[in-house]
């Protein structure tokens, strides 16, 4: 193979992975994000949980 050739393929190569590597950063940042907001309902639910068990002992 000549060196244009594998240059050629090379920077194709390159190309595609810096594609991936997009989608990829996209993906995590929609999976962080996601989480995050897990997490606060999961907060919320505890918290009313407690409240309900609270008010559910009072005399």
């Amino acid at each position: 193979m000549l060196a244009p050739e594998l240059l050629e393929r090379i920077t194709v190569r390159r190309a595609e992975l810096d594609g991936l590597e997009e989608q990829l950063a996209k993906h995590l940042a929609e999976v962080r994000a996601e989480r995050d907001e897990l997490t606060v309902a999961e907060r919320l639910l505890r918290r009313r949980f407690l409240w309900c068990a609270r008010k559910l002992s009072r005399p």
